[in-house]
């Protein structure tokens, strides 16, 4: 048993942390105390760390050794977070899949992850039995509910999960700060998805760098509504154990209900994503929304549009949002701010400062040669402590070597550095070059992000027109809104420079995503002009570069001919 000070608090990673040890140390100290609160349904410590040490041995008795991995196709639940430490417990990795996998997608994942063991909920048994001829390794399904589907010829065992919560827990667990707790799939956007080895102390760190953002104070209550297939949502769990308080979890977020859910669990700290931001921002009075005035006093979500930012501080009462933060899940929150007060802000559309005591961040040029400050480059990083990044690609070596050439890992951003401040510049395949301009799509997008009727917007080429002249928007628009393309192009030529005025514009009810939400920017560019596709040449408005007297690069109204 890995023994644990419960007097201590949790303050830095010192020699090393892990899961089950931040659970055990909460139990020696505040044993019965709320900490998991699923709408209304609570689990204390102890209750938590029973049933995961109890279904710890219901996974060694299944055969379960140490280094197995066990995936999980389940709604947010209690389940989810009793199968993750369970499976941690009896020495073996967690591999949470996205619910809406199917098909290839979820054959990828249990495959390559060498999944032995998978819980799942029965409305989802279908598609995984749909999967298992082709899971030479998958042995046993415990499913969660009744199941309904047909098993017969089915080539594994399928076990309710009920009998096999188990009814005496593991009696010893020797879990190391090296040793992996996920499998954590990236989006795949470049090729088929790769698992990326999360160890115990990674997780943990990501726990406390949260709280290093936005410090908690005594007792108070934590919200999300992320997926928990999702690490960032897993991570804030952590903030909650580390700090021995109460996080609330919603199954999805709703505008409908978002402040409902907030009133009942007395949440003062929330970690969204960065959508919903503008979405609640814009969303009709309640008298939920109105009775929570002030009752967050920080969110975290990016990103955040200044005047977006505004609305949560004044209509809201939010003192602090944090939408400061840059990481992947090789390495999560390389940049982040420690929350100092409203007075102490790095600039608004940085990450934040450099997690330096934990990485050494840097930003490279073509050759690997570190640039100085100011000059943009490809983010790089390496670790000061042990485990705190990701271990390596399982089962993938090449690829592993490829991203951490000459000893930095490669994040394929572009960024820079100023004072010891991040500053995201752009995706290096999402960069843009448009009238002879190079042009960053994530400046673009925070650009458009500010017009009051666009929730969502995604900067892109597209593979027809003049050879510089392809920039398209793609966009959704706020609920009711009438904007037009039209009018939206008019409206950039005051808010964005003249070589970043759209040439195609095109509304649509949602954005592709990856199963991480992020927008698969290669999905657009290859739809290209749609049948929906708005052409600002073919309705009669061409740019022109301003005069001499003007300043620079303004998009200004006699910078355009109108051809009517």
């Amino acid at each position: 048993m890995t023994a644990i000070d419960a007097s201590d608090p949790v303050s830095s990673l010192g020699e090393g942390l892990t899961v089950p040890a931040l659970l055990g140390r909460a139990v020696a100290v505040v044993p019965d105390e709320p900490f998991l609160d699923f709408e209304g349904h609570t689990f204390s410590f102890r209750d938590v760390d029973e049933k995961s040490s109890c279904f710890a041995q219901a996974l060694v008795d299944l055969g379960i050794t140490q280094g197995s991995t066990v995936a999980s196709m389940l709604e947010t639940s209690i389940e989810s977070i009793v199968t993750w430490l369970g499976a941690n417990k009896a020495g073996a990795v967690w591999v949470p899949l996205n619910i809406a996998y199917r098909g290839e997608f979820l054959r990828h994942q249990l495959a390559e992850s060498d999944a032995e063991v998978i819980v799942c909920d029965a409305m989802y048994l279908d598609h995984v039995l749909h999967v298992v001829p082709q899971l030479p390794k998958l042995r046993v399904v415990l499913c969660h509910g009744e199941v309904r589907s047909n098993l017969a010829g089915v080539a594994v065992s399928v076990l309710p999960l009920s009998v096999h919560r188990g009814d005496h827990p593991l009696p010893g667990w020797d879990v190391r700060p090296s040793d992996l707790s996920l499998l954590i799939f990236t989006s795949g956007t470049t090729g088929p998805s790769k698992g990326c080895m999360v160890s115990q102390n990674y997780m943990c760190s990501q726990g406390l760098q949260c709280n290093d953002a936005v410090p908690p104070e005594p007792g108070e209550v934590m919200y999300t509504c992320l997926p928990l297939f999702h690490v960032s949502a897993l991570s804030q769990i952590i903030a909650a154990l580390a700090v021995k308080t109460r996080i609330a979890i919603s199954p999805r977020f709703s505008v409908s209900r978002f402040w409902k859910e907030i009133e009942r669990s007395g949440a003062r700290n929330a970690l969204l994503m960065g959508s919903i931001f503008p979405l609640l921002a814009h969303a009709e009075e309640t008298p939920e929304m109105l009775r929570c005035y002030g009752q967050l006093r920080a969110v975290t979500g990016v990103p955040v549009a200044p005047e977006i930012r505004q609305i949560w501080k004044t209509r809201f009462g939010v003192e602090h949002i944090n939408s400061f933060g840059y990481g992947l899940t090789e390495g999560a929150r390389l940049a982040l701010h420690r929350y100092r007060g409203p007075d102490h802000l790095p600039p608004l559309d940085s990450c934040g400062e450099v997690a330096s005591d934990r990485f050494e961040v840097v930003v490279l040029d073509e050759a690997d040669r570190v640039l100085p400050d100011g000059e943009v480059g490809e983010i790089a990083f390496r670790p000061k402590q042990p485990h705190v990044m990701f271990e390596g690609y399982w089962k993938r070596p090449e690829d592993t070597a490829r991203v951490l050439r000459n000893l930095w890992m490669h994040s394929g951003d572009l960024g820079r550095i100023e004072d010891g401040v991040l500053f995201f510049v752009d995706r290096k395949k999402d960069y843009l070059r448009n009238r002879g301009e190079n042009i960053s799509s994530y400046e673009i997008e925070r650009s458009f992000l500010q017009h009051p009727e666009l929730v969502e917007v995604a900067v892109h080429e597209v593979g027809v027109g003049v050879a510089e002249d392809r920039m398209k928007v793609t966009a959704v628009l706020a609920e009711g809104s009438l904007l037009t393309e039209e009018q939206l192009c008019r409206w950039a030529l005051d808010h964005v420079p003249y070589f970043a005025v759209p040439r195609f514009i095109e509304f649509r009810s949602n954005l592709p995503r990856t199963a991480t939400s992020k927008v698969q920017k290669f999905q657009l560019r290859q739809e290209g002009c749609t049948a929906q596709t708005w052409d600002r040449e073919a309705a009669g408005i061409t740019i022109r570069r301003p005069s001499a007297d003007r300043r620079s690069g303004a998009a200004l109204a006699d910078g355009v001919t109108l051809a009517t």
